[in-house]
């Protein structure tokens, strides 16, 4: 699986040994078995105390905010960046190599996601405490439950299949502003605020796209008419992308769920189904 970086597999590896004491042993089970009711239960409450961390992050930099509750979010900050540490820290002992997992994409993350508090006690940087927002990659390490990994493995199938006909799609796109955007530089020029073919291009791709910022707009009738149609274009053109993934999504979907009947071998099974279609065998053995 391409989409979450697979950091977790060496956890496995780096178990701790069977001689390791049983704190250790029950330790690494909680922490990084996700199959287990008491793994689940602690990433379950990791995932919730990564966004409300996040959220505080978040409020933190409305200025309003952080001056009504200034005391409340400090206080908040620092119990995550406590909590968050003593984490990091039992992820550390019960491994058998520590240096390993701190190495590894997960460990380098957990890290991130206390360093940004402490470094500010010596520097007041905004942009060091804004670092905190980072902390939003654990979620991904969520990701490995059970009950997410399947449709988790189902988005990635989809992705994957469908990357070469979005590229050829998006190529098709940047060919279709570039010539639109010359154009109408060429109708509309310099007096009306198409400075440049690339100036033009960007006001093709804001067009196509039914942004629309309006700071650059057409003044000749045949220019407003290219416009139009590139608005009109582009309703059709969002749509193709959406339509290409959809229906790998679906394909995916489907050959993950598929059944096969145990008579007559059929796949051509509804994941819900009690009899197959075709022989009428009880699917529900």
């Amino acid at each position: 699986m391409d989409l979450v970086p697979e950091t977790d597999s060496p956890d496995r590896t780096n178990r701790p040994q069977p001689a390791a004491p049983a704190w250790k042993r029950w330790l690494y089970e909680v922490i990084f078995e996700s199959d287990t009711p008491a793994g689940k239960a602690f990433d379950v409450a990791l995932l919730f105390a990564i966004c409300v961390s996040v959220l505080v992050v978040v409020l933190e930099s409305v200025k309003s905010i952080r001056m009504e509750h200034a005391v409340l979010l400090r206080d908040l900050e620092w119990g995550f960046t406590a909590l968050f540490t003593v984490e990091y820290i039992a992820r550390l002992l019960c491994v058998r190599r520590p240096l390993v997992y701190a190495r590894s994409f997960y460990g380098l993350v957990d890290l991130v996601a206390v360093l940004p508090s402490f470094i500010s006690l010596f520097t007041a940087a905004n942009y060091v405490m804004a670092i905190r927002i980072l902390r939003l990659l654990r979620v991904f390490r969520v990701l490995k439950l059970a009950h997410f990994l399947q449709e988790t493995e189902t988005l990635v199938d989809a992705l994957r299949a469908s990357r070469r006909k979005v590229l050829v799609f998006v190529f098709a796109v940047l060919a279709l502003v570039t010539v639109m955007g010359t154009l109408m530089y060429l109708v509309e020029g310099e007096a009306h605020g198409f400075n440049s073919i690339p100036h033009s291009i960007y006001w093709a791709i804001v067009t196509l796209t039914t942004v629309g910022y309006g700071d650059i707009t057409p003044q000749t009738n045949l220019g407003r008419f290219i416009a139009s149609c590139i608005m009109i274009l582009g309703y059709g053109i969002i749509a193709v992308p959406t339509g290409i993934f959809s229906l790998e999504l679906q394909q995916a979907s489907r050959a993950r769920n598929a059944r096969a009947c145990p008579e007559c071998g059929t796949t051509e099974l509804d994941p819900e189904a009690r009899f197959c279609r075709r022989c009428g065998e009880n699917l529900k053995h």
